[in-house]
């Protein structure tokens, strides 16, 4: 299966019990089904987020139904996944440069072997 991938970044608020907290909600089993129900829904094949201090990166594997737009208007239009959102707001803060609203900002790939 052919696939592409996506980068993303996001900040953490930089509270130690808050990034643990964020930690725990994203532990093996703890995301809730929901959530990851639409992801794979999305077409998302495979998603992985790696920390380092408060900067988030999130790594994206998709298959060639995945659409970013398609992605962002079905969860506009999940309820739990608006719920989970909201929850993760508590947690998370939007990058100096994201447009408003936005959360996860897309990435520029600038180097490639």
């Amino acid at each position: 299966m052919e696939t592409a991938r996506y980068c993303y970044s996001c900040d953490l608020k930089e509270d130690s019990d808050l990034i643990k907290e964020y930690k725990e909600y994203h532990a093996p089993g703890k995301i809730w089904p929901e959530i990851t129900q639409s992801i794979k829904d999305a077409g998302i094949v495979d998603m992985q987020i790696y920390l380092t201090g408060n900067r988030m990166f999130m790594i994206i594997e998709a298959d060639k139904t995945f659409d970013p737009d398609k992605k962002a208007e079905m969860d506009a239009n999940n309820p739990k996944v608006q719920e989970w959102e909201q929850l993760m707001w508590k947690y998370q803060q939007s990058l100096p440069w994201a447009k408003d609203g936005e959360k996860w900002v897309e990435m520029e790939n600038v180097f490639r072997l």
